[in-house]
Protein backbone atom coordinates (compact mmCIF):
# COMPACT_ATOMS: atom_id res chain seq x y z
CA UNK A 1 0.00 0.00 0.00
CA UNK A 2 2.80 2.44 0.85
CA UNK A 3 4.50 1.55 -2.44
CA UNK A 4 1.34 2.58 -4.29
CA UNK A 5 1.33 5.89 -2.46
CA UNK A 6 5.01 6.48 -3.19
CA UNK A 7 4.43 5.88 -6.88
CA UNK A 8 1.43 8.18 -6.80
CA UNK A 9 3.18 11.05 -5.07
CA UNK A 10 6.56 10.75 -6.77
CA UNK A 11 9.34 13.35 -6.69
CA UNK A 12 8.95 16.83 -8.12
CA UNK A 13 10.37 17.12 -11.63
CA UNK A 14 11.16 20.44 -13.29
CA UNK A 15 11.24 19.68 -16.99
CA UNK A 16 12.59 23.15 -17.86
CA UNK A 17 15.53 23.05 -15.45
CA UNK A 18 18.67 22.08 -17.34
CA UNK A 19 20.64 21.93 -14.10
CA UNK A 20 18.67 19.14 -12.44
CA UNK A 21 20.48 16.63 -10.27
CA UNK A 22 20.68 13.88 -12.87
CA UNK A 23 22.34 16.15 -15.42
CA UNK A 24 24.65 17.58 -12.77
CA UNK A 25 25.74 14.12 -11.71
CA UNK A 26 26.31 13.17 -15.31
CA UNK A 27 28.38 16.29 -15.92
CA UNK A 28 30.51 15.55 -12.89
CA UNK A 29 31.20 12.08 -14.19
CA UNK A 30 29.14 10.25 -11.60
CA UNK A 31 27.77 6.91 -12.70
CA UNK A 32 23.99 6.91 -13.06
CA UNK A 33 22.07 4.54 -10.87
CA UNK A 34 20.82 1.38 -12.55
CA UNK A 35 18.07 0.93 -9.98
CA UNK A 36 14.55 0.95 -11.47
CA UNK A 37 12.79 4.28 -11.04
CA UNK A 38 9.19 4.60 -9.94
CA UNK A 39 6.70 5.62 -12.57
CA UNK A 40 4.56 8.11 -10.64
CA UNK A 41 0.95 8.58 -11.70
CA UNK A 42 0.81 12.11 -10.39
CA UNK A 43 3.59 14.51 -9.53
CA UNK A 44 3.98 18.21 -8.89
CA UNK A 45 4.69 20.29 -11.98
CA UNK A 46 5.13 24.01 -12.50
CA UNK A 47 1.88 24.35 -14.44
CA UNK A 48 -0.39 22.13 -12.30
CA UNK A 49 -3.89 23.44 -11.72
CA UNK A 50 -5.38 24.23 -8.34
CA UNK A 51 -7.52 21.09 -8.61
CA UNK A 52 -4.51 18.85 -9.16
CA UNK A 53 -2.60 20.58 -6.38
CA UNK A 54 -5.41 20.05 -3.88
CA UNK A 55 -5.79 16.35 -4.72
CA UNK A 56 -2.02 15.84 -4.55
CA UNK A 57 -1.79 17.53 -1.14
CA UNK A 58 -4.80 15.52 0.03
CA UNK A 59 -3.05 12.29 -0.95
CA UNK A 60 0.10 13.42 0.87
CA UNK A 61 -1.95 13.96 4.03
CA UNK A 62 -3.58 10.53 3.67
CA UNK A 63 -0.16 8.94 3.35
CA UNK A 64 1.18 10.79 6.38
CA UNK A 65 -1.84 9.85 8.50
CA UNK A 66 -1.63 6.18 7.50
CA UNK A 67 2.09 6.00 8.23
CA UNK A 68 1.41 7.27 11.76
CA UNK A 69 -1.75 5.15 12.20
CA UNK A 70 -4.02 8.18 12.54
CA UNK A 71 -6.95 6.38 10.98
CA UNK A 72 -9.67 8.92 11.79
CA UNK A 73 -7.64 11.68 10.16
CA UNK A 74 -6.92 9.45 7.16
CA UNK A 75 -10.64 8.71 6.81
CA UNK A 76 -11.51 12.41 6.82
CA UNK A 77 -9.01 13.18 4.06
CA UNK A 78 -10.10 10.08 2.17
CA UNK A 79 -13.66 11.39 2.06
CA UNK A 80 -12.36 14.24 -0.13
CA UNK A 81 -9.87 12.43 -2.33
CA UNK A 82 -12.35 10.57 -4.61
CA UNK A 83 -13.00 13.91 -6.33
CA UNK A 84 -9.99 12.85 -8.43
CA UNK A 85 -12.46 10.63 -10.31
CA UNK A 86 -14.11 13.81 -11.60
CA UNK A 87 -10.95 14.81 -13.47
CA UNK A 88 -11.78 14.20 -17.16
CA UNK A 89 -8.09 13.79 -18.04
CA UNK A 90 -6.85 11.47 -15.30
CA UNK A 91 -9.83 10.41 -13.20
CA UNK A 92 -10.79 7.65 -15.59
CA UNK A 93 -7.37 5.98 -15.44
CA UNK A 94 -7.67 2.49 -13.87
CA UNK A 95 -4.80 3.00 -11.43
CA UNK A 96 -6.57 5.91 -9.74
CA UNK A 97 -9.71 3.86 -9.19
CA UNK A 98 -7.76 0.94 -7.79
CA UNK A 99 -5.74 3.26 -5.54
CA UNK A 100 -8.92 4.77 -4.11
CA UNK A 101 -10.35 1.33 -3.40
CA UNK A 102 -7.12 0.06 -1.80
CA UNK A 103 -6.74 3.14 0.38
CA UNK A 104 -10.37 3.10 1.46
CA UNK A 105 -10.42 -0.58 2.43
CA UNK A 106 -7.06 -0.30 4.22
CA UNK A 107 -8.28 2.64 6.30
CA UNK A 108 -11.55 0.89 7.14
CA UNK A 109 -9.64 -2.25 8.10
CA UNK A 110 -7.80 -0.32 10.82
CA UNK A 111 -10.48 2.21 11.77
CA UNK A 112 -12.01 1.28 15.16
CA UNK A 113 -15.54 2.34 14.15
CA UNK A 114 -15.74 0.84 10.67
CA UNK A 115 -18.81 -1.21 9.76
CA UNK A 116 -19.57 -3.76 7.08
CA UNK A 117 -21.89 -1.26 5.41
CA UNK A 118 -18.93 1.07 4.89
CA UNK A 119 -17.06 -1.64 3.01
CA UNK A 120 -20.13 -2.46 0.95
CA UNK A 121 -20.56 1.18 -0.04
CA UNK A 122 -16.96 1.44 -1.23
CA UNK A 123 -17.10 -1.77 -3.24
CA UNK A 124 -20.43 -0.84 -4.84
CA UNK A 125 -19.13 2.59 -5.81
CA UNK A 126 -15.98 1.16 -7.36
CA UNK A 127 -17.91 -1.49 -9.27
CA UNK A 128 -19.83 1.20 -11.09
CA UNK A 129 -16.88 3.55 -11.62
CA UNK A 130 -15.95 1.67 -14.80
CA UNK A 131 -17.11 -1.51 -16.48
CA UNK A 132 -13.57 -2.92 -16.67
CA UNK A 133 -13.44 -3.12 -12.87
CA UNK A 134 -16.80 -4.72 -12.20
CA UNK A 135 -15.89 -8.42 -12.18
CA UNK A 136 -12.66 -8.21 -10.18
CA UNK A 137 -14.11 -5.77 -7.64
CA UNK A 138 -17.07 -8.12 -7.23
CA UNK A 139 -14.67 -10.99 -6.58
CA UNK A 140 -12.75 -8.99 -3.98
CA UNK A 141 -16.03 -7.89 -2.40
CA UNK A 142 -17.07 -11.52 -2.03
CA UNK A 143 -13.70 -12.36 -0.44
CA UNK A 144 -14.27 -9.66 2.16
CA UNK A 145 -17.76 -10.91 2.94
CA UNK A 146 -16.47 -14.46 3.18
CA UNK A 147 -13.77 -13.47 5.67
CA UNK A 148 -16.47 -11.96 7.87
CA UNK A 149 -18.61 -15.10 7.74
CA UNK A 150 -21.26 -13.79 5.33
CA UNK A 151 -21.15 -16.77 2.99
CA UNK A 152 -24.60 -16.34 1.47
CA UNK A 153 -23.97 -12.64 0.79
CA UNK A 154 -20.62 -13.49 -0.78
CA UNK A 155 -22.30 -16.04 -3.03
CA UNK A 156 -24.94 -13.48 -4.01
CA UNK A 157 -22.23 -11.03 -5.09
CA UNK A 158 -20.63 -13.67 -7.31
CA UNK A 159 -23.98 -14.78 -8.72
CA UNK A 160 -24.73 -11.21 -9.78
CA UNK A 161 -21.25 -10.82 -11.26
CA UNK A 162 -21.60 -14.14 -13.08
CA UNK A 163 -24.61 -12.85 -15.02
CA UNK A 164 -23.09 -9.40 -15.64
CA UNK A 165 -22.39 -8.46 -19.25
CA UNK A 166 -21.13 -5.32 -20.95
CA UNK A 167 -21.02 -4.98 -24.71
CA UNK A 168 -19.31 -7.65 -26.76
CA UNK A 169 -17.62 -10.17 -24.48
CA UNK A 170 -13.83 -10.04 -24.83
CA UNK A 171 -11.40 -12.90 -24.18
CA UNK A 172 -10.23 -11.27 -20.94
CA UNK A 173 -13.80 -10.75 -19.77
CA UNK A 174 -14.58 -14.39 -20.56
CA UNK A 175 -11.63 -15.58 -18.45
CA UNK A 176 -12.69 -13.40 -15.53
CA UNK A 177 -16.23 -14.72 -15.79
CA UNK A 178 -14.93 -18.30 -15.58
CA UNK A 179 -12.95 -17.35 -12.49
CA UNK A 180 -16.09 -15.84 -10.94
CA UNK A 181 -18.00 -19.04 -11.71
CA UNK A 182 -15.28 -21.17 -10.15
CA UNK A 183 -15.29 -19.20 -6.91
CA UNK A 184 -19.07 -19.18 -6.80
CA UNK A 185 -18.96 -22.98 -7.01
CA UNK A 186 -16.36 -23.02 -4.24
CA UNK A 187 -18.84 -21.13 -2.04
CA UNK A 188 -21.48 -23.74 -2.92
CA UNK A 189 -19.00 -26.34 -1.66
CA UNK A 190 -18.48 -24.41 1.60
CA UNK A 191 -22.24 -24.26 2.16
CA UNK A 192 -22.42 -27.98 1.34
CA UNK A 193 -19.77 -28.66 4.00
CA UNK A 194 -21.76 -26.69 6.57
CA UNK A 195 -24.89 -28.69 5.74
CA UNK A 196 -22.96 -31.95 5.99
CA UNK A 197 -21.53 -30.99 9.38
CA UNK A 198 -24.97 -30.03 10.67
CA UNK A 199 -26.50 -33.31 9.50
CA UNK A 200 -23.68 -35.30 11.10
CA UNK A 201 -24.70 -33.86 14.48
CA UNK A 202 -28.36 -34.75 14.00
CA UNK A 203 -29.80 -38.10 15.04
CA UNK A 204 -32.87 -37.84 12.83
CA UNK A 205 -32.05 -37.28 9.17
CA UNK A 206 -34.57 -35.37 7.11
CA UNK A 207 -34.97 -36.14 3.41
CA UNK A 208 -35.39 -32.43 2.71
CA UNK A 209 -31.99 -31.66 4.22
CA UNK A 210 -30.36 -34.40 2.16
CA UNK A 211 -31.98 -33.02 -0.97
CA UNK A 212 -30.73 -29.53 -0.14
CA UNK A 213 -27.20 -30.91 0.16
CA UNK A 214 -27.62 -32.61 -3.20
CA UNK A 215 -28.70 -29.34 -4.77
CA UNK A 216 -25.59 -27.54 -3.55
CA UNK A 217 -23.48 -30.45 -4.81
CA UNK A 218 -25.02 -30.20 -8.28
CA UNK A 219 -24.59 -26.43 -8.39
CA UNK A 220 -20.95 -26.68 -7.39
CA UNK A 221 -20.21 -29.60 -9.71
CA UNK A 222 -21.23 -27.79 -12.88
CA UNK A 223 -18.40 -25.26 -12.81
CA UNK A 224 -15.87 -27.26 -10.80
CA UNK A 225 -15.96 -29.90 -13.52
CA UNK A 226 -15.46 -27.24 -16.17
CA UNK A 227 -12.24 -26.10 -14.52
CA UNK A 228 -10.31 -29.04 -15.95
CA UNK A 229 -10.97 -27.66 -19.42
CA UNK A 230 -8.81 -24.63 -18.55
CA UNK A 231 -5.14 -25.50 -17.90
CA UNK A 232 -3.87 -24.06 -14.63
CA UNK A 233 -3.28 -24.73 -10.95
CA UNK A 234 -6.70 -25.33 -9.40
CA UNK A 235 -5.81 -27.19 -6.18
CA UNK A 236 -8.59 -26.00 -3.81
CA UNK A 237 -11.24 -26.41 -6.50
CA UNK A 238 -10.14 -29.93 -7.41
CA UNK A 239 -9.99 -31.02 -3.77
CA UNK A 240 -13.48 -29.65 -3.14
CA UNK A 241 -14.95 -31.46 -6.13
CA UNK A 242 -13.24 -34.76 -5.27
CA UNK A 243 -14.42 -34.58 -1.65
CA UNK A 244 -18.04 -34.25 -2.76
CA UNK A 245 -17.72 -37.02 -5.34
CA UNK A 246 -16.14 -39.28 -2.74
CA UNK A 247 -18.94 -38.52 -0.28
CA UNK A 248 -21.52 -39.70 -2.82
CA UNK A 249 -19.40 -42.77 -3.71
CA UNK A 250 -18.75 -41.63 -7.27
CA UNK A 251 -15.23 -43.03 -7.15
CA UNK A 252 -14.88 -43.46 -10.89
CA UNK A 253 -15.47 -39.78 -11.58
CA UNK A 254 -13.24 -38.73 -8.67
CA UNK A 255 -10.41 -40.88 -10.01
CA UNK A 256 -10.91 -39.52 -13.54
CA UNK A 257 -10.71 -35.95 -12.25
CA UNK A 258 -7.50 -36.61 -10.31
CA UNK A 259 -5.89 -38.50 -13.19
CA UNK A 260 -6.70 -35.72 -15.64
CA UNK A 261 -5.37 -33.10 -13.23
CA UNK A 262 -2.12 -35.01 -12.72
CA UNK A 263 -1.38 -36.35 -16.20
CA UNK A 264 -2.90 -33.85 -18.66
CA UNK A 265 0.12 -32.43 -20.48
CA UNK A 266 -1.66 -29.16 -21.17
CA UNK A 267 -1.51 -28.36 -17.44
CA UNK A 268 1.66 -26.94 -15.86
CA UNK A 269 3.72 -29.41 -13.79
CA UNK A 270 2.09 -29.53 -10.36
CA UNK A 271 3.49 -31.79 -7.61
CA UNK A 272 0.30 -31.35 -5.57
CA UNK A 273 -1.73 -33.02 -8.31
CA UNK A 274 0.28 -36.23 -7.83
CA UNK A 275 0.07 -35.91 -4.04
CA UNK A 276 -3.74 -35.70 -4.22
CA UNK A 277 -3.91 -38.70 -6.55
CA UNK A 278 -1.63 -40.74 -4.28
CA UNK A 279 -3.62 -39.87 -1.16
CA UNK A 280 -6.87 -40.82 -2.86
CA UNK A 281 -5.50 -44.16 -4.10
CA UNK A 282 -4.07 -44.92 -0.67
CA UNK A 283 -7.43 -44.24 0.99
CA UNK A 284 -9.02 -46.80 -1.31
CA UNK A 285 -6.48 -49.60 -0.80
CA UNK A 286 -4.89 -49.45 -4.23
CA UNK A 287 -2.06 -51.85 -5.02
CA UNK A 288 1.48 -50.89 -4.07
CA UNK A 289 2.55 -50.99 -7.70
CA UNK A 290 0.07 -48.24 -8.63
CA UNK A 291 1.07 -46.19 -5.61
CA UNK A 292 4.73 -46.44 -6.61
CA UNK A 293 3.87 -45.32 -10.14
CA UNK A 294 2.39 -42.08 -8.80
CA UNK A 295 5.23 -41.46 -6.37
CA UNK A 296 7.80 -42.10 -9.10
CA UNK A 297 6.61 -39.00 -10.96
CA UNK A 298 6.44 -36.98 -7.74
CA UNK A 299 10.04 -38.00 -7.07
CA UNK A 300 11.10 -36.51 -10.40
CA UNK A 301 9.29 -33.25 -9.63
CA UNK A 302 10.23 -32.89 -5.94
CA UNK A 303 12.94 -35.34 -4.79
CA UNK A 304 12.89 -33.79 -1.30
CA UNK A 305 9.14 -34.29 -0.78
CA UNK A 306 8.12 -35.88 2.52
CA UNK A 307 6.27 -38.65 0.66
CA UNK A 308 9.63 -39.93 -0.58
CA UNK A 309 9.93 -41.74 2.73
CA UNK A 310 6.79 -43.68 1.81
CA UNK A 311 8.11 -44.21 -1.71
CA UNK A 312 11.36 -45.68 -0.40
CA UNK A 313 9.38 -47.91 1.98
CA UNK A 314 7.25 -49.27 -0.87
CA UNK A 315 10.34 -49.88 -2.99
CA UNK A 316 11.98 -51.68 -0.08
CA UNK A 317 8.94 -53.96 0.29
CA UNK A 318 9.20 -55.00 -3.35
CA UNK A 319 10.64 -58.39 -4.26
CA UNK A 320 12.73 -56.89 -7.06
CA UNK A 321 16.35 -56.16 -6.19
CA UNK A 322 16.29 -53.28 -8.68
CA UNK A 323 13.62 -51.60 -6.54
CA UNK A 324 15.89 -51.86 -3.50
CA UNK A 325 18.58 -50.02 -5.44
CA UNK A 326 16.01 -47.39 -6.45
CA UNK A 327 15.09 -46.99 -2.78
CA UNK A 328 18.73 -46.25 -2.00
CA UNK A 329 18.80 -43.53 -4.66
CA UNK A 330 15.54 -42.01 -3.40
CA UNK A 331 16.75 -41.67 0.20
CA UNK A 332 20.19 -40.42 -0.80
CA UNK A 333 18.54 -37.71 -2.90
CA UNK A 334 16.40 -36.73 0.08
CA UNK A 335 19.50 -36.40 2.23
CA UNK A 336 21.10 -34.19 -0.42
CA UNK A 337 18.79 -31.49 0.94
CA UNK A 338 19.68 -29.77 4.21
CA UNK A 339 16.07 -29.95 5.43
CA UNK A 340 16.48 -33.73 5.92
CA UNK A 341 19.95 -33.57 7.45
CA UNK A 342 18.82 -34.31 11.02
CA UNK A 343 15.77 -36.43 10.24
CA UNK A 344 15.93 -39.70 12.15
CA UNK A 345 13.41 -41.49 9.90
CA UNK A 346 15.44 -40.75 6.78
CA UNK A 347 18.69 -42.05 8.28
CA UNK A 348 17.01 -45.14 9.71
CA UNK A 349 15.49 -45.82 6.30
CA UNK A 350 18.92 -45.47 4.69
CA UNK A 351 20.38 -47.96 7.15
CA UNK A 352 17.52 -50.41 6.55
CA UNK A 353 18.03 -50.18 2.79
CA UNK A 354 21.75 -50.86 3.05
CA UNK A 355 21.08 -53.84 5.30
CA UNK A 356 18.67 -55.17 2.66
CA UNK A 357 21.19 -54.55 -0.11
CA UNK A 358 23.79 -56.56 1.79
CA UNK A 359 21.91 -59.66 0.73
CA UNK A 360 23.22 -58.97 -2.79
CA UNK A 361 26.77 -59.87 -3.73
CA UNK A 362 27.43 -56.58 -5.50
CA UNK A 363 26.02 -54.33 -2.76
CA UNK A 364 29.30 -52.46 -2.27
CA UNK A 365 29.42 -51.65 -5.97
CA UNK A 366 25.83 -50.39 -5.88
CA UNK A 367 26.53 -48.09 -2.92
CA UNK A 368 29.78 -46.89 -4.49
CA UNK A 369 28.00 -45.93 -7.73
CA UNK A 370 25.27 -44.03 -5.88
CA UNK A 371 27.81 -42.19 -3.72
CA UNK A 372 30.30 -41.42 -6.49
CA UNK A 373 28.90 -37.96 -7.16
CA UNK A 374 28.34 -37.18 -3.49
CA UNK A 375 31.79 -37.62 -1.99
CA UNK A 376 32.62 -33.99 -2.74
CA UNK A 377 29.84 -32.50 -0.62
CA UNK A 378 28.37 -35.16 1.69
CA UNK A 379 31.23 -35.07 4.24
CA UNK A 380 30.73 -31.32 4.67
CA UNK A 381 26.95 -31.67 4.65
CA UNK A 382 26.63 -34.54 7.14
CA UNK A 383 29.89 -35.77 8.64
CA UNK A 384 31.93 -32.94 10.16
CA UNK A 385 33.10 -32.73 13.77
CA UNK A 386 30.56 -29.93 14.25
CA UNK A 387 27.75 -32.29 13.20
CA UNK A 388 29.13 -34.96 15.52
CA UNK A 389 29.07 -32.64 18.54
CA UNK A 390 25.64 -31.25 17.66
CA UNK A 391 24.07 -34.68 17.07
CA UNK A 392 25.63 -36.21 20.18
CA UNK A 393 24.12 -33.44 22.30
CA UNK A 394 20.71 -33.15 20.66
CA UNK A 395 20.04 -36.67 19.38
CA UNK A 396 22.47 -39.42 20.42
CA UNK A 397 20.42 -42.06 18.60
CA UNK A 398 20.81 -40.15 15.33
CA UNK A 399 24.53 -39.86 16.05
CA UNK A 400 24.80 -43.61 16.40
CA UNK A 401 22.91 -44.36 13.18
CA UNK A 402 24.91 -41.86 11.11
CA UNK A 403 28.25 -42.96 12.55
CA UNK A 404 27.51 -46.57 11.67
CA UNK A 405 27.09 -45.55 8.02
CA UNK A 406 30.24 -43.48 7.50
CA UNK A 407 32.50 -46.40 6.51
CA UNK A 408 29.82 -47.75 4.18
CA UNK A 409 29.05 -44.51 2.39
CA UNK A 410 32.55 -43.01 2.33
CA UNK A 411 34.99 -45.91 2.81
CA UNK A 412 37.93 -44.07 1.21
CA UNK A 413 37.60 -40.89 3.26
CA UNK A 414 38.81 -40.08 6.75
CA UNK A 415 35.85 -38.46 8.49
CA UNK A 416 35.75 -36.67 11.83
CA UNK A 417 32.24 -37.89 12.58
CA UNK A 418 32.58 -40.61 15.24
CA UNK A 419 30.50 -42.09 18.03
CA UNK A 420 32.79 -44.21 20.14
CA UNK A 421 33.54 -47.47 18.39
CA UNK A 422 30.44 -47.41 16.22
CA UNK A 423 32.09 -45.63 13.31
CA UNK A 424 34.64 -48.37 12.86
CA UNK A 425 32.11 -51.19 12.94
CA UNK A 426 32.47 -53.57 9.99
CA UNK A 427 29.61 -54.41 7.62
CA UNK A 428 29.70 -57.99 6.52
Amino acid sequence: MMDDLDRELGPRVDLEDDNNSSDTNSAKGHKKSKLPLANPMCEETLDESGFHQSTRICLEQIREAMLHHRWQEAAEYMACYPQMLEDPNQGSRPQYKELIMRLSTEILHHHPNSKLEDYNNIYERMKHSGFKHYLMVSLEHSFHLLLHGHIEDAKHQLSVAESWRYGKESAVQCQKTKLIQAYRSLLDYIIWCDKKFTLSKTDHLDSGDNQEMRNYFRQASVNLKEILKNPGVWDPFILSYVEMLEFYDDHREALNVLNDYAYDNSFPPNPNAHVYLYQYLKRHDTSQRKLMKVLKILHVLVPSHELMLEYSFLLLQSEKTSDHQKALGVVLEMLDFACWRSNMDAWKRLKAIIQKLQLQEDWKTVVHEKMAGRKDFWPALHFTSFHAIKDSEENPELMEVKASLTKVLCPDLILKYTAGGVASAEWT
